[in-house]
Order: structure tokens, then sequence, then C-alpha cells
């Protein structure tokens, strides 16, 4: 089994559906992102459900985690955690016992990685902020931020140019070195990294002037992100290389952008719907109209049927969000306010007494029809 529970992470059922997951990963990243969110245990909780995420949402990962424990599939002692800012990656499975006794006792060959091997860089994550609109609409920008790239001098060896790097003699190019102690259980045998290459299993004689044998620099990169239309609040955007450098030749990591939406003055979202409140006056309510209505895509013309009341809403097809990475748009809702009359002028006074006189209400020089008026256009008994 894996050492964490994806499912229990988000909160779902080891039978949730795809649409359950990703509704409980909106939901949980949106409660814990630290931008949001300053709890002390705030990240390291919106990095275990990123994490959880990034396994349950992928139907190939899922499944391996399913049979397996572990997203990778079938492994022995030894694996982790993806690398990286934000923890992304499935988590290692445990292989038999003497796999585990070996990683203590020397003998546990298929838990050492090869040093010498082609790593991958780490990922690293980005914080985008959006506007309303571009959420909606999607746009193409160019972002900025520090990494580690390979170094151009020595392209990753870390040896200066006309030299290579050489086996390390301490090890053997096997980057780990054997110590046997007595212990009152016996002799013990223990591997470390080697103290001579640092566990590399290679030795650079002639360090590259430039990243001073690292094979890596810091950079300063930027790359264009085309921001798709109906982006929200939380999700993320994978960008495939543009990590950091990896190690050995390996490739490079990649960039997960989140993205932090903000709050519009008009419309409320909800997924792909917009709610939007619209005031109407009293004699458009009970005459029935026809007004202009703001939505995303430009204004509309909306019927008011004849005794509309305060709380009714209407919807209009297609005026919402697009549909990320698919067809058709969501819905905007307008919820009706029947807005009561203040200050009325002298002719406004004697067209609403005439009325009331017209409909039987005697009580309005007191206020009462008023009253009544004001408790109609509200939606009030």
């Amino acid at each position: 089994m894996a050492s964490k529970d994806y499912y229990e992470i988000l909160g779902v059922s080891r039978d949730a559906s795809d649409s359950d997951i990703k509704h409980a990963y909106r939901k949980l990243s949106k409660k814990y992102h630290p931008d949001l969110n300053k709890a002390p245990d705030a990240e390291k909780k919106f990095k275990e459900i990123t994490e959880a995420y990034e396994v349950l949402g992928d139907k190939d990962k899922r499944a391996n985690y399913d049979q397996y424990g572990s997203a990778d599939g079938p492994q022995g002692f030894g694996g982790g955690f993806g690398g990286g800012a934000g923890g992304f990656g499935g988590a290692g499975g445990f292989g038999d016992f003497s796999d585990i006794f070996g990683s203590f006792f020397g003998g546990g060959q298929r838990a050492r990685r090869d040093p010498n091997a082609p790593q991958p860089g780490r990922d690293l994550q980005y914080q985008m902020t959006l506007n309303f609109e571009d959420a909606i609409f999607g746009k193409k920008t160019t972002i900025k931020y520090n990494r580690e790239a390979q170094c151009d001098t020595c392209h990753g060896n870390g040896a200066k140019p006309g030299t290579h790097p050489e086996t390390c003699h301490n090890c053997n190019g096997s980057g780990y070195v054997t110590a046997v102690s007595n212990t009152p259980l016996g002799r013990m045998q223990t591997q470390r990294p080697c103290p001579v290459c640092n566990g590399s299993g290679k030795e650079i004689k002639e360090k590259c002037p430039t990243c001073g044998g690292a094979g890596k620099t810091d950079q300063k990169h930027e790359v264009e992100v085309d921001i798709p239309a109906g982006v929200d609040d939380g999700q993320q955007m994978r960008l495939q290389g543009q990590g950091e450098a990896g190690t050995n030749g390996g490739p490079y990591g990649d960039l997960f952008i989140i993205f932090q939406v903000k709050k519009s003055n008009e419309f409320e979202r909800d997924g792909y719907n917009l709610d939007y409140q619209q005031e109407i006056s009293f004699a458009q309510a009970a005459l029935g109209c026809e007004i202009p209505v703001k939505t995303v895509h430009g204004d509309v013309e909306l019927k008011i049927p004849a005794g509309t009341q305060t709380g009714t809403t209407f919807r209009l097809r297609g005026k919402g969000v697009p549909k990320l990475n698919s067809n058709g748009n969501g819905d905007q809702h307008v919820h009706i306010k029947v807005v009561t009359p203040k200050n009325l002028n002298k002719r406004q006074k004697q067209a609403l007494q005439a009325f009331a006189e017209a409909s039987g209400d005697k009580e309005y020089k007191n206020g009462g029809f008023f009253e009544k008026m004001k408790d109609a256009i509200n939606g009030n008994k």
C-alpha cells in the first residue's frame, strides 16, 4: 500500500467518479491555497491535495495506484515523491522484506540508484493571477521566473571544456562506500554516499569555470503561455520541460501554473455558469418590458413579463463561461430585484395615488398603500 491514502486526502470514496474527484480537488484547493489560507499548515495540505489529484485525476496513474499502491505501478521499497516545488508525483510502495533489510545491511541492490543514470529535473510551481475576463476568454502571455538550467559551457557534465569527468577512484563509480562495524548483534555492513564524489560516481579534476562543476547555472527563464478559455480559480496547467534541468543528460522537469482568478464586481461564477443581479422598476415589473442585460459576451435583450416579482430568475442560454477544452458555454442566470421607488415627485405621487384608488386601496394617505406596494415588490404577503 502507498504511504498516503489519496482518496482520504480528497475526501472521496474509492469508487468516486472523475467528476467527483475533480469537484473535491477544486473545493479543497481553494480552501487551502496558501495565498488565501494563512494557516501554518495550509501550504502542506495544499501540496498533499495537489499530489493526490495528480494521481487520481489521471486514468492510468489511478489504475496503477488502485492495483499496486503507486502511480508508477509495481516497484520495490525506495519509491518517493516526484521532484520539485509542490511535491507532484506518486508515492512509492513497499517491496519484500529482503529489500527493506537490505537497505540497512548492504544487500538492497534493487533500492540502490545508479548515480550515473539520467535523472529528470525538479518540477516547479508558478502562481498566476488572472483578471475575471482573462480567465473566461483566455489569453496569451509571457511569464518570467528563475530556474536551474543546463550549463552552456560544459553542457551539463561539470568539467572544463576539453576535459571529461572520470570514474571516482574511491567508489569505482558506484556512488556508495561500504563500512563494517561491530555491534552487539554482530558485524554489520552499511552503505553511505561516497565522500569523494558525494554520491555522483564521478570525479571532476578540472571544473567548468562557468558552473564550478555543478553542471547547472541559475537562469532567468521566460516562456509564452497560452491560457485556455474557461480556466477557474485553483486550477492548474502543466508546461512540459519548463522546470529545472535534469542530471546526467536527464530531461527538464515540468512547470505547473496555478491560477488565481480575481472576482468580478458584477458577475458571480459557479463553474461554467454566471449569476447576475438585475434591478428593474416597479412599473417595469408590473407592466412588463424588454430591457438590455449585461453579459460577458455583450448586452442582450431580456423580456420581462408583466407581474414579475423580486427573486424571479431568467436563464440566458450560452451566455456563461466557455467550457474548458470543449465546445459550448455555460448559462447566465439573471436574478431580478424590483426596486422600491424613493423621493417621488408630484406627478409620480399622483399617478400612484390614482393607481391606489383604482385598486380600491383607501389607506394610501397614511402610508398603508406604499407599505403594501413595498411588500408586494419584495414578494411578501
